[in-house]
């Protein structure tokens, strides 16, 4: 299984996307078909930005419902370990601390690949390769 940053689950379930976006919609879509890892920060950020931003932003009902459709798949939760473990990401690698906690999070699945469009596609941080699966 491979890990899921906000911005893929994001343009799964968006709507009102525009011209330039909606192809993301698909890859977003095929990407989870497989099966995928989230964090409690993933679906914390979904929420926030699905009902907020966008041309035609979802209702509540609408983002929760996506929740839990996401959440049949598995979910590390953020607690103190991943806390300390995302901080430490970020101070090595020089991202913010919500990067290093998305990449702690991966850490902790024990997945190869993380679908971010936020990293350096490519980029090995530690075990975990980042790839922007919408270049």
């Amino acid at each position: 299984m491979n890990f899921l940053d906000t911005n893929v689950v994001f343009y799964a379930a968006s709507r009102g996307l525009s011209e330039l976006d909606r192809p993301k919609r698909a890859v977003a879509r095929n990407l989870m078909a497989d099966g995928f890892v989230l964090s409690g920060q993933v679906l914390a950020e979904f929420y926030f930005n699905v009902t907020r931003k966008g041309p035609a932003p979802l209702s509540h009902d609408e983002a929760t419902e996506f929740i839990n459709l996401f959440t049949t798949q598995p979910c590390i939760p953020v607690d103190p370990e991943l806390v300390v473990h995302g901080a430490a990401l970020a101070d090595r690698y020089k991202i913010t601390y919500w990067d290093g906690a998305i990449l702690a999070a991966a850490h902790i699945a024990g997945v190869d690949t993380l679908y971010s469009e936020d990293l350096n596609s490519g980029q090995r941080y530690g075990s975990v390769r980042v790839v922007n699966p919408f270049v």
